[in-house]
């Protein structure tokens, strides 16, 4: 798999982003830290008290993101070459359309949507490369620290997804997974492959096993095993730069789990050697 030149959605914000907080953000974001430090505590005294830690680690599905409402799309964070000399484009908003919603039984959903530009700003030429746009979850501070997933009891990422905008985008999403550790410009990522083009949802299973460690957007020579007990973010990048892919771009998004072997309702479409060989050529060529 040929690895994308994404580390720099880790670092950047959109242009409102920047701007300072009001009273009512700083406590909002108060109140999220004091919750989730109290969630944090209550958990851990409770497994205390009925001593679970005896019990047998569940291998149970595992929901770790939805986005069902504007309070789960305001955990995220997006960015995009714009925010460093670019002009392509980012939102992720809720999505209340009864047309797209209807068959997977939601009021609502996520989408990531906007245009994917290869030209820059005057200035930036020969400076940076346009074409990435992307979002993830918010770090997630807490009293003891950030609070992590962990998924080392899961074999797969699960995310329920419904692919729209220009069918030259399509080939061009990868999923990011960033996981406390040392390096902390390393992304594990993988390509998202797609079995539907009609616009309808599909479940997409990814192995662990499969995802390819990067740092600063190459792939890394020495390829690491990924410590999946400590996952800090999970995002999706839509990365036109290296395959020279334009147009507009639109992901709708449901949710994102952990699910093992048993819970896989698909043979996980991974794809062939030759057809991966393609997609790198073009991307290359």
């Amino acid at each position: 798999m040929s690895a994308i030149n994404c580390s720099r959605l880790q670092s950047v914000r959109r242009a409102h982003d920047s701007e300072p907080p009001s009273t009512i953000a700083i406590m909002s974001h108060f109140s999220r830290y004091i919750d989730r430090s109290v969630k944090l505590v209550s958990e851990s005294l409770t497994n205390m008290i009925l001593m679970r830690g005896a019990d047998a680690p569940s291998r149970a599905p595992r929901t770790l993101w939805t986005f069902n409402s504007k309070e789960d799309i305001s955990q995220y964070t997006t960015g995009s070459d714009m925010d460093i000399g670019g002009n392509s484009t980012v939102n992720l908003d809720l999505d209340e359309n009864p047309k797209h919603n209807a068959k997977i039984g939601r009021k609502a959903t996520g989408v990531f949507w906007g245009e994917m530009r290869l030209d820059v700003r005057p200035g930036y030429e020969h400076k940076m490369r346009g074409g990435y746009a992307g979002f993830r979850n918010k770090n997630r501070p807490t009293v003891f620290g950030d609070l992590m997933d962990d998924a080392s009891l899961h074999e797969y990422l699960a995310l329920r997804l419904r692919l729209g905008g220009d069918p030259r985008t399509r080939n061009s999403y990868y999923v990011n997974i960033q996981v406390d550790s040392a390096f902390n410009t390393d992304l594990w990522q993988h390509r998202l492959y797609f079995r539907r083009q009609d616009s309808e949802w599909e479940d997409i299973f990814i192995p662990f096993k499969n995802f390819v460690r990067t740092d600063y957007g190459q792939m890394s020579e020495k390829q690491l095993k990924m410590v999946r007990e400590r996952v800090k973010t999970i995002g999706i990048s839509m990365l036109g730069g290296n395959s020279g892919v334009a147009g507009k771009y639109e992901l709708g998004i449901d949710s994102i789990r952990l699910v093992n072997e048993e819970d896989v309702t698909h043979e996980p479409l991974i794809p062939t050697k030759e057809k991966e060989a393609e997609l790198n050529e073009k991307e290359s060529s």
